[in-house]
């Protein structure tokens, strides 16, 4: 009896563990009906019923939850904002000049520390394509836009 409840403290304690670090809900049924089957070890049950209290626990719990949960996930994740900016034209506000470290640019009013894709230099007022961004530095393509 004392063995069964060590073995079912385990299991529960590996499945909390495991759910801890992915927060992807994987184990937290199964953390469950290792409770289901700890309370019924230490009742003085024999192992087989402590068995299939462990899997009815964690099947119930996943057949109910589940569907639940599906319903409720984010379906699609909206952008943060500057993904958004990729494409966009963006006007040159202090020359980018990567020698100099300078170049600044402004995409939809905001401004953004700007590099060229190639290393180019551009003039202050040009007219350009956000390529990438990375970090706070918008990068743009070294052709200017008419």
């Amino acid at each position: 009896m004392v063995t069964n409840m060590i073995l079912w403290g385990v299991v529960f304690a590996v499945a909390v563990i495991v759910e801890l670090a992915t927060f992807q809900l994987v184990s937290i049924w199964f953390a469950a009906g290792a409770l289901g089957a700890f309370i019924a070890a230490a009742a003085g049950l024999e192992f087989m019923p402590q068995l299939i209290i462990f899997t009815v626990v964690s099947a119930l719990l996943l057949c109910v939850s589940r569907p639940l949960l599906r319903k409720l996930r984010v379906k699609e994740i909206a952008p943060t904002g500057y993904e958004d900016d990729i494409g966009r034209v963006a006007t040159v506000t202090e020359e980018i000049n990567a020698a100099k470290d300078t170049g600044r640019v402004k995409i939809g009013g905001v401004s953004w520390k700007a590099r060229t894709e190639d290393g180019s230099m551009l003039p202050a007022g040009s007219t350009v394509r956000v390529t990438r961004i990375s970090g706070t530095t918008a990068f743009v393509a070294s052709e200017q836009i008419q």
